[in-house]
Parts: structure tokens; C-alpha cells; sequence
């Protein structure tokens, strides 16, 4: 067996401990991210009681060889990408801690658990104001976008299309 790197040995156990004891609604298709351990792809049920109750999504993970020091690029794929303000039509995802607020000691469950809470507390199913605009001309990499984050899970497109602007 060859020796694995930091990065691969925390990734396989995460992905040991997301199929041992997932989330509520989340499981991982293990085969693929066995295969894969820079890929994977998470399937979520909307929570009991919310607006998504019943609904299946995907997630794709996608990480470096610098994790857990550099977070994942985390993006919803499939043909069913929730509506919801902070989540756009390309299944990019705007959530602190997928950037600016990444921190190793997070962990995929830590993620898609913030993702479970960020739709459970949608009030009113819309994608983004700027949705539109910004599918149109953002870089497939949502960590490439600069968010400008405040209150607990909200942005303003501004600063990404200042940035876009001035430093592309």
C-alpha cells in the first residue's frame, strides 16, 4: 500500500466517518469518492418542516491537496439546485465558511450541516438579486469569487463585481 498524504489521510477519514454516522438527510456515494478522494458527491434531503422538506439535491466537493488548509470547492449539481437567496442557478453557493471563514478544524459533515441549517431557515424560496448577472459572468470556481459577507448567511455582489472589474 503507498503512503498517503496528510491531505488524503484526513479526507479518508472523514469520508470513513461521513459513511459510518451521516448527518440526518446526508449521505455520501462512497463508491465514487473511494475512487475519488478529491471528488466527491453528497446527496441531501431537505430537513422535515422546511421549505425543501422531501427535496433531493447534490452536492460536489471538490478538494486540493492543501486540504484541510485550503477549504473545498463546494457547489450544488444535478437538475434539482434549490432556490434560495444565497444559493444561485449554477449552484454556487455563497456561505462564509466555504471562503473567508474556512478554518481546519471544519470538515465536510461541518459543512453540509451548515448547508442543512442555511436551507432550513429559508423563509421564502428566490434565487439571489444579482443571480442573473452573476452566472453570466463569474468564474466556474466559485472560490474564485470575493464575497463580501454580513449577518449570519448573507452577501453583497458588489465587492465581487468591483473586484471582477478592477482585478481580473
Amino acid at each position: 500500500m503507498t503512503d498517503m498524504s496528510p491531505s488524503e489521510r484526513r479526507l479518508q477519514k472523514e469520508l470513513m466517518s461521513l459513511i459510518k454516522d451521516p448527518p440526518p438527510g446526508v449521505s455520501v456515494d462512497a463508491e465514487q469518492a473511494e475512487q475519488n478522494l478529491l471528488q466527491w458527491t453528497i446527496h441531501m434531503e431537505g430537513a422535515l418542516g422546511t421549505l425543501y422538506e422531501g427535496e433531493q439535491f447534490q452536492l460536489q466537493f471538490k478538494f486540493s491537496n492543501k486540504y484541510p488548509f485550503d477549504s473545498p470547492e463546494v457547489t450544488f449539481v444535478g437538475s434539482n439546485i434549490p432556490i434560495h437567496p444565497h444559493v444561485y442557478s449554477n449552484g454556487h453557493i455563497c456561505l462564509s465558511i466555504l471562503t473567508d471563514d474556512w478554518s481546519p478544524a471544519l470538515s465536510v459533515q461541518s459543512v453540509c450541516l451548515s448547508i442543512v441549517s442555511m436551507l432550513s431557515s429559508c423563509k421564502d424560496k428566490q434565487r439571489p438579486p444579482d443571480n442573473t448577472f452573476y452566472v453570466k459572468t463569474c468564474s466556474k470556481n466559485p472560490k474564485k469569487t470575493k464575497w463580501w459577507y454580513h449577518g449570519k448567511f448573507s452577501r453583497v455582489f458588489f465587492y465581487w463585481l468591483c473586484w471582477s472589474l478592477f482585478f481580473r
